[in-house]
């Protein structure tokens, strides 16, 4: 299956101090990726260096076959990459719908289009918050609209990073039943989030760091069924 996001031999980090030694991804068109590792592995590193926000310092970077490298931020988001950040990072001053609509983007040719309505009818929550400002709703409705923004940019691959962080259990199964409905609809994902059985029955994929490499990659069911591996990987 062709990867829509292709990752070969990505490196970067932080003020000359490396953080990422060769990573390797692929995500196909239509699939989820769990990526996974403990905390300080590289993933949220990985995420930011696809999108430029962290420059690489070596390797490639392509999406749907264009190369990456070069590009501004912005402008790989324009290409069909949506991101829900750790933190939510949603705008506190602006209302719901405000926010809603400050990352609008117009769809590309054939893809239904996300819309408030649409939005809205995924979260209906949103819908009775929509005159709120952003600082004052909860912290599960906070990632919800993050979600939300991301969607509305009309992304080809949507990237979550600690999908459900600090959430209350209603709140985090609201939400993996979403991205499961997502993933139904044909979107590709990348998901990092702590809960791993739950990554397991969205995502058929996962690939799992340890200090700025993929040290395991291979379906996501099998991983969570080898005990072994994963306390090797993810415990503490």
């Amino acid at each position: 299956m062709t990867a829509l996001l292709a990752l070969r031999g990505l490196t970067a980090g932080y003020g000359g101090a490396p953080v990422l030694f060769g990573v390797d991804l692929d995500v196909p068109a239509g699939a989820a990726l769990a990526l996974m590792g403990r905390n300080g592995m590289g993933k949220t590193t990985t995420v930011r260096a696809i999108l430029g926000l962290v420059p690489p310092t070596g390797g490639s970077r392509t999406f749907d076959g264009v190369p990456l490298a070069g590009l501004k931020p912005h402008r790989i988001a324009r290409l069909g990459i949506g991101l829900v950040p750790e933190g939510r990072q949603i705008f506190p001053t602006l209302t719901v719908e405000e926010n809603l609509i400050a990352t609008a983007a117009l769809p590309r040719a054939g893809q239904r289009a996300w819309t408030l309505e649409r939005v809205y009818g995924l979260f209906p929550r949103l819908a009775e918050r929509r005159r709120h400002f952003g600082n004052r709703i909860s912290g599960g409705e906070q990632q919800m609209l993050a979600i939300g923004r991301a969607l509305m940019t009309n992304p080809r691959l949507l990237i979550l990073d600690e999908a459900t962080e600090g959430l209350a259990p209603l709140i985090r199964a609201e939400i993996w039943a979403v991205l499961s409905m997502l993933k139904g609809e044909g979107l590709s994902l990348i998901v990092i989030d702590k809960h791993v059985s739950a990554l397991a029955q969205v995502c058929e994929q996962a690939a799992v760091m340890e200090k700025g490499r993929v040290v395991h990659a291979g379906p996501a069911a099998a991983f969570v069924a080898d005990a072994g591996l994963a306390s090797r990987y993810l415990g503490v």
